[in-house]
């Protein structure tokens, strides 16, 4: 399966998460996101209105984090963290679920949950919602439940993971997320994506997003 540089740089999310995370190093991010033509940069609440600035313009657009890392503040506070990322320039996020609820079999109060976030697409067309299951600590049999009621709660996504608790995105993974969900919702991939191969092989496994903090690297490795 052979990937264009430019096409694939439409596909990365440019990540920039991480509690440390400084300005200058969202300002490099959104810098080289411009330069590349990445499709997306994501960043924590804090910086979603500084990264819409800087990326003002251009055709980059802005996600937020929400309920990050853990996933488990209540419904209403991610819907109001959700409509702040939109009031500052947001156009997708990049939500975190219940995990808590998804453990206990509450699958009603899972549902809501993403639904809250799900709902502020009322605000924009152009908004888009990614559910982030955090795979590795899920069964298969709770994958493919989560994945089930994000479609049903009107996610556009379904993504891996955070990308911060040292599991990778596995093949196994996306494909089993792939045939959850159909062809009509995007699949994202995240943690452990490094290489242009590793993007090419985890396409190819069903992914049509990834998400990454080294996506410089990505695309010079693209032949």
């Amino acid at each position: 399966m052979a990937i264009s540089g430019e096409e694939l740089a439409k596909m990365i999310d440019s990540t920039v998460v991480k509690a440390t995370a400084t300005k200058s190093e969202v300002e490099k991010l959104c810098k080289e996101a411009v330069q590349y033509s990445f499709g997306c940069v994501c960043v924590n609440p804090v910086y979603v209105k500084m990264a819409a600035t800087l990326l003002k313009g251009s055709n980059v657009k802005v996600c937020s984090t929400i309920g990050f890392p853990f996933g488990v503040t209540l419904p209403e506070i991610k819907a109001l963290e959700a409509v702040k990322a939109i009031e500052n320039g947001a156009e997708e996020l990049d939500m975190v679920i219940n995990l808590s609820a998804l453990k206990s079999g509450d699958y009603e109060a899972v549902k809501r949950d993403i639904a809250a976030v799900a709902d502020v697409k009322r605000l924009s067309k152009k908004i888009v919602v990614k559910v982030i299951i955090e795979t590795a600590h899920l069964t298969n049999k709770e994958k493919i439940v989560a994945c089930k009621l994000a479609k049903e709660a009107g996610a556009d996504f379904v993504k891996t993971s955070t990308g911060l608790f040292g599991k990778v995105a596995t093949m196994e993974d996306v494909k089993l997320m792939r045939r959850t969900v159909g062809t009509r919702m995007g699949v994202k991939a995240a943690g452990g994506i490094r290489t242009y191969a590793d993007a090419v092989a985890i396409i190819k496994a069903g992914a049509n997003r990834i998400g990454t903090s080294t996506a410089v690297t990505i695309i010079k490795g693209a032949p």
